[in-house]
């Protein structure tokens, strides 16, 4: 049953995300490389991000050494369970400015991944979306009449191998290798005016397209111990070292005609723009280092809290081929709170007891800086996990986030998203010992 849940929710969340333009809708996705992906699990988000907390039946996304791991005493202290997991999402945003407002909605697949443990070390494989384009710009001129259009869409995803050992009883390591490939495309067209006000026949569009690839690594470290009898102490790290992606480049100007009642728009000719001739053709776009660090307490498979601090130096960041649109960029930080309560694991009596409640806050700036003003986001999110299976160990997650991100100040934007996320974290013992009775 769980296989052919597994199949539907696959397809159905896939298909979907494939027939989209764009898995993001904020205009912020026009700077960089794309808006960031948060690279976790519905779990990790519920708790407003945190990657501290590490178990045995969830994949932590953010954290490679939580991948490793002693062998369980349920199964005799011979393995650990294969995890499986894999979520979608759904958000819907309001936007608002000076000049008025918008109502956006998008469906996505946020990730699917799977560890599998061998001995104390743990391996993981999977595929999460990095970051994602998709947005719808105008701008308007004094008397109202459109200025200048904006579209894009598209983004980077990031496949990875993971690798987790315990190296003491209370310290583990771990290390991730990862690929980035994707393609973001955007186009611009600045619309001219005779002197009646009337749209001229023939405007100028200019598309881009960026196919784009790279290797990183993230290393993580993860320590728990315990305080007195109860009390349990998480604490983890990851650092991201700078990373080098390769960008191929097409630009190419079309002549278009748009009708003016609908905005439609017809090509008549294509001239590509010559980037190879300027040097332009081959680029690379440094995405900066990134390192979190935070610390909890809590009791094991009852509470826990906890609090984690990321610095991103996004003031490094580069992209040969955009040198100058418009955005400056500055170093992002972030803070997130937040924590679990299971009222009683292993209650048989009351499945609403076994279910775990988790909630959080964070918030911190993007590292754009836009007209001179800081772009900053703030989120407030829970969640809950639901128990699946005869042994508990899989379960179903939902997780809800209000947020919001930007401001209406200097012509900008301001964000208010709600989102729902739905994820499966699905336990299987793979590898059994023969027992003769």
């Amino acid at each position: 049953m769980i296989k052919k849940l597994v199949i539907v929710f696959i397809l159905t969340f896939a298909l979907k995300s494939v027939a989209q333009s764009g898995t993001t809708a904020s205009p912020y996705s026009f700077y960089g490389i794309g808006s960031l992906k948060f690279k976790g699990t519905v779990e990790n988000r519920s708790m407003g991000g945190l990657s501290i907390y590490s178990d045995s039946i969830h994949i932590n996304l953010r954290n490679p050494a939580a991948y490793g791991g002693e062998n369980l005493a349920v199964y005799r202290n011979e393995n650990r369970p294969v995890t499986f997991s894999l979520a979608a999402s759904h958000t819907q945003v309001k936007l608002k400015s000076d000049s008025g407002k918008d109502n956006l909605k998008n469906s996505s697949l946020d990730y699917f991944a799977l560890a599998i443990p061998i001995g104390k070390l743990g391996v993981g494989i999977g595929l999460i979306p990095y970051t994602s384009v998709g947005f719808k710009l105008e701008t308007l001129n004094d008397d109202g009449t459109l200025n200048e259009r904006f579209d894009g869409d598209g983004g980077l995803n990031r496949t990875y191998l993971s690798l987790g050992y315990p190296i003491t009883k209370n310290l583990s390591a771990g290390i991730d290798f990862s690929f980035y490939f994707g393609n973001i495309k955007n186009s611009t067209v600045k619309y001219l005016y005779n002197t009646d006000g009337e749209l001229v026949q023939y405007q100028t569009k200019e598309t881009n397209r960026s196919d784009m690839s790279g290797l990183s690594v993230n290393i993580g470290l993860l320590y728990k111990a315990k305080l007195g009898d109860k009390l349990d102490l998480h604490s983890g790290l990851t650092f991201q070292p700078e990373t080098t992606l390769n960008s191929n480049n097409d630009r190419a100007f079309s002549t278009i005609v748009t009708n003016s009642s609908t905005g439609q728009e017809f090509v008549i000719n294509t001239t590509d723009a010559g980037l190879e001739e300027r040097g332009l053709d081959k680029t690379k776009a440094n995405i900066p280092y990134k390192l979190s660090l935070g610390a909890g307490i809590g009791q094991e498979r009852i509470w826990f809290v906890g609090l984690e601090y990321t610095y991103f130096n996004m003031k490094n960041f580069s992209n040969e081929l955009y040198v100058d649109n418009g955005t400056d960029y500055e170093n992002s930080t972030s803070l997130s709170i937040g924590g679990f309560i299971i009222p009683k694991y292993n209650a048989f009596d009351s499945y609403f007891k076994r279910m775990v409640y988790r909630a959080g806050v964070r918030f911190g700036s993007t590292g754009l800086n836009i007209n001179n003003t800081s772009i900053d986001e703030f989120g407030i999110s829970f969640g809950v996990g639901l128990p699946v299976g005869t042994d508990f160990f899989s379960n179903a997650n939902f997780g809800f986030e209000f947020g919001n991100r930007g401001t209406v100040d200097n012509n900008l934007v301001k964000e208010n998203y709600f989102k729902f996320q739905l994820g499966l974290s699905l336990n299987d013992r793979w590898f059994q010992k023969n027992r003769l009775n």
